[in-house]
């Protein structure tokens, strides 16, 4: 009977389903197919958009990408037209030039310049000190594109690659082409470096809130297919491309979406949304109105399942209970006896027994320390009007434990029935040690923060200062000098700046070693520091190179006061480890006063002035002037000259002829450098010898010289001009050459054709290993050996004997006075007989008078050479003289 109620109770429930089964289910297949289609239409349409963006987000980064290095390249175009016409460019100009594309807004990371592909100049240099010396045609990786810049005469863009002083990064090759004699040639390449994250970053590839993911691969400019070198692989998700043309290569630049197309179809919620939504409006009346029918029926049903419903629910709030592990307790307010379930028993450390538990039993488990605490919260919440108990505390277990316990309660009044205190308790000692965990953790990262603020602080002053003197750095200087400009100077304000270097620094250095060099460089930091004010700033700028600035408006009289006492006490002995080590200073001072200051200028006008002073002789001060200015431009303008003339061939050799005394037969030539100036003057060396000997030439004008001579002697045999050999000057940089005795073997020098002439400035009582080895080299080759100007230098008895020179020349100053001059004749005497006695040949020059030579003659000299027979001539004018021989008639 029961069985056919509970039936009967279950048809009653869903008969009103049966009316609405069949218009529902018509309305659902309806709107599923509906919806299927609009679903599939709007997937199109989205992924149609979602291309159009990608592609047009693309395109402004391709822009930028392609604006970004074409404007970097286009910046140094104008420093390969610099180095086009003027291929000599020194160091300081170069790095003028130089910083101010990269002060540009660009990418550009560094600029270098390699004459005959060897990098002989980087800016900065700092950071790429191992470029230089860089041959590119060694270098395997860079190698390609370099000689393809050079063999089509077009900029060449290569990279990424791995550059020599450390990262990566696109190098731009730009050939150099120069105008010479024989038209256009390659000089060399002029390198720029584009930052790849900089270049990235400002093309907005590694812009963070950018919404697609990009890849860049393609051809470099030798035609290298490279793997993606931006971004990961996409060419497996179907994405949007764009070809960028670079200088001899091609890019592919790719991009999806972040995340994929995949996310496109995400953003179809909305039409899905509506969909669902107009189905339910669509359902909901449907359902609706089938429930009210049965409704009826199933009203007394519902009745009757309260009763199972409610112990459903009394289950289910006891299996949330366990799963929560919080204990529930009860307070009777009026006996204080207290009910605990099993999880509050076990919170406190009781057995679960079911036994009866009072409020002392509570407050005999709180710890100690927190029970009055405890009680009186108790008491003042639950007595106040809210009648609301929160409470946090500690338990102290049987066992020693600890646990932190949180408990919370309300009181509970029925009429006619004690109060009473409902509650739950639940175990909060894991949240109390994660939150410890977390304070300490905070703690930990306040104390890195102050640490990592500590080692900025210590960062940017080691930055901005010099490791071993503790001095201000020239990054320093530089960023003092520009905040002097931005601040600005009023009309009778001045600044001056002091470029001091110190002299025979390198002897100690090499001597002592550079613990002692570092020890002088404190002391003469020390020096500085003591002889300057308080507000004077004192750096060192390198090397051996300090600077002092000061905004004193001090007088010239003060600051060559100051010059001098700096002077003066870097000239006292220093002791170090027993030696006692001396130097002293070069100082240069320029000065600028007024609203305008170039730092820049500044810190070149005192090098200017500092040149000066070491070219005085060193241990002195120079201020800076327009005349030295002029000077130094007009030293810079021969200077370059010079360099253009060795390009063009300027320099020649006349020939003086030399004759046997007694016979007056030509025995040779003395080879003479002369210099045919574009505006035809023919200049003798005294107009451009100190020039070229700084910058390092002579020795190239010597080989001219030793070349044209061979070629001279070989034409004039071939005509039957007697001319036995031609004697060359050999400078004493050249005698240090360890490469001299091999390009003279290139030669093949006859024995007895040349002759080399050594001026006694070379002291030959203390050379070195080199130039001995040189000069023993020489006459193992068959060179003759000549002293120049024997009398007026160092040269002694011992350098003669150790040396064994062919001949030595007397110099002219010792052959003019001998017409009047006993005294001088007699020292002429006295030379020539120790010529003699040595077996070496004596040559006089400066033979003024046909009378010079008679005397010089009954002196015993060998061979006489001066205007009393012919001065310097150019080879045709020395062929015909030597085919007229005038010097004869003369005789």
């Amino acid at each position: 009977m029961v069985a056919g109620n509970e039936k009967i109770e279950g048809g009653h429930r869903y008969s009103w389903l049966r009316p609405t089964l069949v218009p529902a289910l018509v309305a659902l297949i309806v709107l599923v197919a509906g919806g299927f289609f609009l679903d599939l239409q709007s997937s199109t349409i989205n992924r149609a958009r979602a291309e159009a963006h990608v592609l047009t987000e693309l395109a402004v980064i391709r822009a930028k990408l392609e604006g970004n290095i074409n404007s970097s390249l286009q910046l140094v175009r104008g420093l390969v037209s610099v180095v086009a016409t003027t291929p000599d460019l020194t160091q300081a100009e170069f790095d003028a030039l130089a910083s101010n594309l990269l002060e540009a807004q660009s990418q550009l990371r560094s600029i270098a310049i390699a004459p005959d592909m060897i990098v002989t100049m980087s800016y900065p240099l700092v950071g790429n000190e191992s470029a230089i010396g860089l041959n590119y045609r060694l270098n395997a990786a860079q190698r390609s594109s370099a000689m393809l810049a050079r063999d089509t005469g077009q900029l060449v863009l290569a990279g990424p690659v791995d550059l020599v002083q450390g990262g990566r990064g696109f190098i731009g090759r730009f050939p150099v082409l120069v105008d010479s004699a024989q038209g256009r040639r390659f000089w060399g390449l002029v390198s720029a470096v584009i930052d790849v994250d900089r270049l990235y970053a400002d093309s907005g590839l590694t812009d963070p809130t950018l919404d697609i993911e990009l890849s860049l691969s393609g051809k470099d400019a030798v035609e290298q297919s490279l793997a993606p070198f931006f971004g990961p692989d996409l060419s497996a998700q179907a994405p949007v491309s764009a070809e960028i043309t670079m200088p001899y290569g091609a890019w592919t630049i790719s991009a999806v979406p972040r995340g994929g197309w995949s996310t496109v179809s995400d953003q179809n919620w909305l039409m899905r949304l509506a969909i669902v939504v107009a189905g339910i409006l669509i359902l909901v009346p449907i359902v609706i109105t089938g429930h009210l029918v049965g409704e009826r029926k199933l009203h007394f049903l519902a009745l009757k399942s309260r009763e199972s419903e409610l112990s459903r629910m009394s289950r289910r709030l006891e299996v949330a209970l366990n799963v929560s592990k919080v204990g529930v307790w009860e307070l009777d307010m009026a006996s204080g006896c207290e009910t605990w379930d099993a999880r509050t028993n076990e919170l406190y450390g009781r057995s679960a027994d079911g036994g009866p538990r009072s409020h002392q039993d509570w407050k005999g488990a709180v710890h100690p320390d927190d029970q009055n605490r405890a009680e009186e919260e108790f008491q003042r919440m639950i007595g106040a009007d809210g009648h609301h108990y929160e409470g946090y505390y500690r338990v102290l277990l049987p066992d020693g434990g600890l646990r932190h316990v949180r408990s919370v309660a309300t009181l509970h009044r029925d009429p006619g029935s004690p109060d009473k205190v409902i509650g739950a308790n639940w175990d909060v000692t894991t949240d109390i040690e994660l939150n410890r965990e977390l304070q300490h953790a905070t703690e930990q990262a306040l104390a890195h923060n102050a640490e990592l603020e500590s080692a900025r602080i210590r960062i940017e002053h080691n930055a901005l200062h010099d490791s071993l003197t503790g001095l201000p750095n020239r990054r320093y200087v530089d960023e003092k000098l520009e905040g002097l400009a931005a601040e600005g100077f009023g009309p009778d304000q001045s600044i001056a700046l002091l470029h001091i270097d110190l002299d025979r620094f390198k002897q100690i250095n090499d001597t002592l070693g550079h613990a002692a060099g570092d020890a002088m460089l404190v002391h003469a930091s020390a020096v500085l520091r003591a002889k300057c004010r308080d507000g004077d700033f004192v750096a060192r700028i390198g090397g051996d190179e300090f600077v002092v600035l000061t905004t004193a408006n001090d007088s010239q009289a003060e600051l060559a006061a100051l010059a001098d006492a700096i002077v003066r006490q870097m000239r006292q002995p220093v002791t170090y480890e027993g030696h006692e080590c001396r130097f002293g200073v070069s100082i240069g001072i320029a000065s600028a006063c007024g609203r305008a200051l170039d730092g820049r200028q500044l810190l070149i006008n005192a090098d200017i002035a500092l040149y000066r002073a070491k070219g005085r002789g060193r241990n002195c001060h120079e201020f800076f002037s327009t005349a030295l200015q002029a000077e130094v431009i007009n030293t810079k303008r021969v200077a370059d000259e010079i360099l253009s003339g060795l390009e063009r061939d300027e320099f020649i050799a006349y020939y003086q002829p030399q004759f046997d005394a007694r016979t007056l037969d030509v025995v040779g030539v003395e080879a003479l450098a002369r210099w045919r100036h574009p505006d035809g003057r023919i200049m003798t060396p005294d107009s451009f010898l100190p020039v070229a000997e700084e910058l390092n030439v002579m020795a190239t004008i010597d080989r001219l010289m030793l070349e044209q001579s061979l070629a001279a002697l070989d034409r004039w045999e071939a005509m039957g001009l007697i001319v036995p050999r031609a004697s060359v000057n050999v400078s004493l940089r050249r005698l240090h050459d360890e490469e001299l005795i091999t390009s003279l073997r290139r030669l093949d020098i006859r024995p007895g054709r040349i002759s080399f002439e050594l001026v006694e400035s070379v002291y030959l009582d203390d050379n070195d290993d080199i130039v001995s080895w040189n000069i023993d080299q020489i006459k193992e080759l068959g060179i003759d050996v000549e002293i120049d100007d024997f009398g007026t230098g160092y040269a002694s008895i011992v350098s003669l004997q150790k040396l064994r020179p062919t001949r030595l020349k007397i110099d002219r100053q010792l052959v003019m006075p001998i017409l009047k001059d006993m005294p001088q004749r007699q020292l002429l005497t006295s030379i020539i007989d120790i010529g003699k006695s040595m077996g070496i040949e004596v040559v006089a020059e400066g033979v003024e008078t046909m009378e010079h030579a008679a005397i010089l003659r009954d002196l015993g000299c060998d061979i006489l050479q001066g205007y009393a027979f012919a001065k310097p001539l150019c080879a045709p004018d020395l062929e015909r003289f030597l085919t007229e021989q005038p010097w004869r008639l003369a005789s």
